[in-house]
């Protein structure tokens, strides 16, 4: 079983009971993750997966948890399906990308790093704050009136052509 199918299989399995103590584990291993790379933001962080899990102290499959949910903020996106410890991993972050999917993952635990504020300051932020809010705001299109014309390009009112039901 690769990393990736255990890291799916130790999200897939918990129950009321294992969820807090396993989100203690991934939250923190993040936080000590995201915290180190946000330090030197333009560092590429490379090694074998195996060795950067036990360079930060995590499990391999925890840290394979941690690839999943940045592989959409990196440079290089990453092909998790058969990854192993032995695997090489680059990570080199798109800052705005990643601040942007930490507040759409609503993990304020992440997106609220100190490192943050120094990385795209706090104007940057409250722009890429807006942009996802606006992101999820729903528009509905105008109705068409009775007496409009007809969508449709009839030249007849609505009420006289498409309305007509």
């Amino acid at each position: 079983m690769t990393l990736f199918e255990q890291w799916k299989d130790l999200i897939e399995n918990q129950t009321e009971e294992s969820f807090p103590e396993f989100w203690d584990e991934y939250s923190s291993a993040e936080t000590k993750i995201y915290s180190s790379i946000l330090d030197d933001p333009t560092a590429k962080l490379t090694g074998k997966l195996g060795e950067l899990a036990a360079k930060y102290d995590v499990r391999p499959v925890i840290f394979e948890g941690f690839l999943d949910g940045i592989n959409d903020s990196i440079v290089n996106k990453n092909d998790f399906e058969n990854f192993d410890e032995n695997s090489d991993v680059e990570i080199e972050i798109i800052p705005e990308e990643l601040f942007y999917n930490m507040i759409a993952a609503e993990a304020d635990y992440l997106y609220g790093l100190p490192q943050w504020e120094n990385i795209l300051g706090e104007e940057k932020m409250k722009e890429i704050a807006k942009k996802y809010k606006n992101s999820k705001t729903v528009v509905k299109p105008k109705k068409v009136g009775r007496n409009d014309p007809c969508p449709c390009g009839s030249g007849k009112k609505y009420k006289h052509c498409c309305g007509r039901n």
